[in-house]
C-alpha cells in the first residue's frame, strides 16, 4: 500500500470529492483499476462537476474493456470542461483503441490547440498518423515530440520505423542508434536498425541486430531472421 493511499484513507472521514479521487488516481496508477472506478464513482457522488473523476474512470473502463461506460465518461469529461487538454488525450486513446484513427487525430490536435507543450501528444498523433500511412505527418509530429522532450527513446524508433517506410533508411538508422544510446535493452530498435541495415545491402550486420532484437524479447525478428536472412 503507498503513501498516498495511507494519506487518504487517513483523512478520508471528511468525504470529500478530493480525497475520493486522489486515492483513485493512485489505484489507477498502479493498475488496479476496479477498486480506482469506486473511487472515482465516490468523487463523483460528492462532486459531480469533476470532470477529472470522470476522465480518469473513463479511462480506467477502458481499461477493463468497458467501452460503452467509458466513452460516456470521457464525454462527459469534455462537456464538463472542455479546455482541459487531458480530457481530449485520453477520449483519443480510447478512439485509437477503437481504430478510430481520424478521431484519435482530431482529439489529439484538439488537445494540441489546447497545450502546444505536452510531447506525448505530438507522439501519440503521430503514431495516428503512422497508422493511417501518413509516414511524413507522422515524422513532423515525433520531430516536435522530441523537441521537447528528447529522452523517450520510443519516439526516436517510431520516426526511425516511418524514416524507413519512406525508404529514408539512412536517417531511419540515425534515429534506431539514438534509441539504443538511450536503452540497450530496447528489442524493438535493434529490430528496426536490423531491417534497415539489411534495405542498404548492410545483410550481415543487420542480421546481427535481428538476432539482438530477438535475445531481447523482440520476438517478430525472429520471422525477418528466417525471411531475410537464412538465403
Amino acid at each position: 500500500m503507498t503513501i498516498a493511499i495511507l494519506l487518504c484513507n487517513f483523512i478520508l472521514y471528511g468525504q470529500d470529492s478530493k480525497s475520493y479521487y486522489i486515492l483513485g488516481l493512485d489505484r489507477y496508477i498502479q493498475g488496479a483499476y476496479s477498486m480506482a472506478i469506486k473511487d472515482f464513482d465516490r468523487a463523483i457522488e460528492l462532486d459531480p462537476y469533476s470532470d477529472d473523476a470522470y476522465c480518469y474512470r473513463g479511462s480506467a473502463k477502458q481499461k477493463l474493456k468497458i467501452y460503452s461506460m467509458a466513452i460516456k465518461d470521457l464525454d462527459k469529461a469534455i462537456e464538463l470542461d472542455p479546455y482541459n487538454w487531458r480530457n481530449y488525450s485520453f477520449r483519443a486513446s480510447y478512439k485509437s483503441e477503437q481504430k478510430d484513427y481520424t478521431g484519435a487525430i482530431l482529439d489529439y490536435s484538439k488537445a494540441i490547440d489546447l497545450d502546444s507543450n505536452q510531447w506525448s501528444n505530438y507522439y501519440f498523433r503521430g503514431f495516428e498518423k503512422a497508422k493511417l500511412k501518413d509516414h511524413r505527418g507522422a515524422i513532423l509530429d515525433y520531430s516536435k515530440a522530441i523537441r521537447l522532450n528528447p529522452k523517450k527513446e520510443n519516439v526516436y524508433i517510431a520516426r526511425g520505423y516511418s524514416k524507413h517506410n519512406l525508404k529514408d533508411y539512412g536517417g531511419a538508422i540515425l534515429d534506431f542508434n539514438k534509441a539504443i544510446g538511450l536503452n540497450p535493452n530496447n528489442g524493438d530498435a535493434y529490430n528496426g536498425r536490423g531491417l534497415s541495415k539489411i534495405s542498404l545491402n548492410q545483410k550481415e550486420s543487420g542480421c546481427v541486430d535481428l538476432s539482438k532484437a530477438g535475445e531481447l524479447g523482440e520476438t517478430r525478428a525472429y520471422e525477418f531472421i528466417q525471411e531475410l536472412c537464412n538465403n
